[in-house]
């Protein structure tokens, strides 16, 4: 992915690192989601970096709080998420607010906080010219699904859809037979957690961060992922990290140039930051 250019556009300068990092299960957790283990004295500080429902939902550690700044001034930073832009609007990291971020899988990239246009026409060409509709897939979905394991059907900024589903009760061979007829149809499916997704191929975050990178004149590319609609972006990148947790851990899902970290929960988030800045 690497792209010659210059930083920020100034004719001249050097081309630095643009780092593009999964958000969820990456850098941020739910209390769920922390995987802390020893006694509870050990524990590391943590810092709320998302508030819902005026509830704390998201966290980092604090000695990650103190590295996402660094990590701001010395890069080109890049949160690439499957949020919708309303989900990252209410995440708030240390730092400066990024300059650009990819939400919706790479169906937006904001700058400076907006959508922007020409991205968006960008995508829409292409969704319509390469696969089926999100109408037929989330007629499908609904027909498909049964009621005894389905929680909730959602679409994600008229982009893609997701089921909440009860795992356990769901069987596996409703999932292969989901994945073929969506392949037939230019889509991909994923199971990650309680959530089954729906997505088209050509909807991807390293679509975006490489659109992004050209912007920029970044002359590499790191990233870091932890779940199935991460591969894409960690394939890539010039280095990527993939913490001990998560979909492609689970499958053992690996590459050459993607490391694979031992640590887990909110401790590989504040590992993959050091990886980032030493990188």
């Amino acid at each position: 992915m690497s792209t010659p250019g210059t930083t920020s556009g100034v004719p001249g300068t050097t081309p630095g690192a643009l780092v593009a990092s999964d958000l969820d299960r990456t850098l941020i957790y739910s209390a769920g989601a922390l995987h802390l283990t020893g006694p509870d004295a050990l524990a590391p500080r943590l810092l709320c970096v998302e508030v819902y429902e005026s509830r704390p939902l998201s966290y980092v550690t604090e000695t990650a709080a103190g590295l996402l700044p660094r990590l701001a001034a010395e890069t080109v930073f890049v949160p690439a998420t499957t949020r919708t832009r309303e989900q990252y609007g209410r995440i708030r990291l240390p730092g400066p607010p990024p300059a650009y971020a990819v939400c919706a899988n790479g169906g937006h990239i904001l700058v400076d906080g907006v959508s922007d246009e020409d991205w968006r026409r960008r995508v829409a060409r292409r969704l319509a010219g390469e696969c089926a509709p999100l109408a037929e897939v989330t007629a499908h979905l609904s027909a498909a699904a049964d009621p005894a394991w389905l929680l909730k059907e959602r679409t994600a900024e008229d982009l893609f859809a997701y089921l909440v589903v009860e795992r356990a009760r769901m069987p596996e061979e409703w999932l292969e037979e989901l994945a073929e007829w969506a392949d037939a149809r230019g889509w991909s499916v994923s199971l990650q957690g309680r959530k089954v997704y729906a997505v088209p191929r050509p909807l991807t975050k390293s679509a975006a961060v490489r659109e992004i990178a050209h912007r920029v004149g970044a002359d590499r590319v790191l990233a870091a992922g932890d779940s199935l609609l991460d591969a894409d972006l960690l394939l890539a990148a010039d280095r990527a990290w993939r913490p001990g947790h998560g979909e492609l851990a689970e499958t053992a899902w690996s590459a050459p140039h993607v490391e694979l970290l031992a640590e887990k929960g909110v401790a590989a988030g504040e590992e993959i930051l050091r990886r980032f800045l030493a990188a």
